[in-house]
């Protein structure tokens, strides 16, 4: 064999001293070998045996093969006890975090809040006088009491052209009320609205012109038109009370057709609301205007209206949840209460003094006052929905959670929300 050069005598007398010098060496106690202390241990069984044994070069190399698998178990074990904590478990302390609370982007409403003023609230009152006035007046022309029929006749009149007012006053133009007639929708409530409105109005003024026919000379052209007014005015007048009930529900049913929550929810007490309000102010009218002698149908009105506009009220306060909210707190709240009372009263003073004209003209006044009262309500509750976003997004969650229940989905599954 040949013997060794002197390349081979250096290599080997460095790695005799490496392990003379690794035996010196104070011995440290570690769980993972260090890269050193391996090449060692590794060099000094080399030197003992020469350096040529396969079976020590393998059990270096398991040797190390083991640590690595051992240092990889262990930093995999530290971050499975992070995991742990963090999700609470391992039998420490629970942590949760906590509910979210909803904040719509910078605070800003999710919904467009209703642009009107308080001339459509006006409206809506002034809307439900006008048939409530012709119902009012048609009582007293089929039961024969003139002035019952002459006060609703007048106030029918005055009261329409007052919404006509308010209405072109929120159109802007008035040919935009023009060009609504161009069409009719029966899905909307807005066409449906202005074609009542054209047919009412004009049978609601020959009405009340039929009355001036007491006035016109017996005797030529005029006596003529005097002789002629009234079968046209009876006939007119029950063409306006026809229409009256359309005149008086269809504003709610308009608000209930918006996006606004609070209106759009409401949309089976709306219309109710109203009517009990138009037929409460149209008994209003009766009882201030007509003897109490013939104020019969208008102590009947009154009763009747109050309980549907009372019922309905309780309903939109009681029955929304969440979004019957706006119309007990703030001023809608203060508004439907004092309607309430208002209501409460007329009727009680229209019951109670059949006799005495006073206590019926502060009936009269107490119902038109609630009747203002309720439609101001109603109107400044559904803008308060609009303008705060939790009556947007809690009732339609509550609804994405019920249908995703009755689907029976499991709840890790996203189901995205209907607007």
């Amino acid at each position: 064999m040949t013997p060794p050069g002197p390349v081979g005598d250096r290599f080997r007398r460095f790695r005799e001293r490496l392990a003379a010098e690794g035996d010196d060496r104070p011995q440290v106690s570690d769980d993972r070998p260090s890269a050193t202390s391996g090449a060692a241990a590794m060099s000094g069984a080399e030197a003992t045996s020469g350096g040529d044994h396969p079976t020590d070069r393998d059990t270096a190399a398991s040797s190390r093969r083991g640590d690595l698998t051992a240092r990889r178990s262990t930093e995999a074990e530290g971050r499975q006890g992070r995991r742990r904590r963090r999700r609470g478990g391992g039998g420490g302390e629970e942590l949760r975090v906590p509910e979210a609370e909803f904040t719509s982007y910078y605070g800003r409403p999710i919904l467009k809040a209703p642009v009107w003023k308080w001339d459509i609230a006006a409206y809506l009152f002034t809307g439900g006088l006008a048939a409530g006035s012709s119902l009012l007046a048609a009582g007293g022309q089929l039961t024969g009491r003139p002035a019952l029929r002459r006060a609703g006749r007048v106030t029918a009149l005055a009261a329409v052209s007052a919404s006509a007012v308010f209405l072109v006053k929120d159109l802007g133009r008035p040919t935009r009320f023009h060009h609504m007639l161009r069409v009719a929708k029966p899905t909307s409530p807005m066409s449906m609205g202005t074609w009542i409105l054209t047919a009412y109005g004009p049978a609601a003024g020959v009405a009340a012109i039929a009355e001036a026919a007491g006035v016109l000379p017996r005797h030529g052209l005029l006596g003529l038109a005097g002789r002629a007014l009234p079968p046209i005015g009876h006939a007119a007048g029950l063409l306006a009370a026809g229409t009256a009930p359309a005149l008086a529900t269809y504003t709610g049913v308009l608000l209930a057709d918006t996006a606004v929550p609070s209106w759009h929810e409401a949309y089976p007490e709306l219309p109710v609301i109203f009517a009990g309000s138009a037929l409460a102010s149209g008994a209003g009218v009766g009882l201030l205007a007509a003897p109490p002698a013939q104020a019969g149908p208008a102590r009947r009105m009154a009763v009747a209206g109050a309980a549907l506009e009372l019922y309905g009220a309780h309903r939109v306060e009681t029955r929304l949840g969440l979004l019957s909210e706006p119309y007990r707190l703030g001023r809608p709240g203060r508004l439907l209460r004092a309607g309430r009372l208002l209501t409460a009263g007329g009727v009680a003073g229209a019951l109670l003094g059949r006799r005495s004209r006073v206590v019926g003209a502060f009936s009269g006044t107490a119902l038109l006052a609630a009747s203002v009262l309720t439609r101001f309500g109603i109107f400044y509750g559904g803008v308060a929905s609009a303008r705060d976003p939790r009556y947007t997004v809690v009732p339609q969650r509550e609804r994405v959670e019920a249908r995703r229940t009755g689907m029976d989905l499991p709840s890790d599954r996203a189901v995205p929300p209907g607007v």
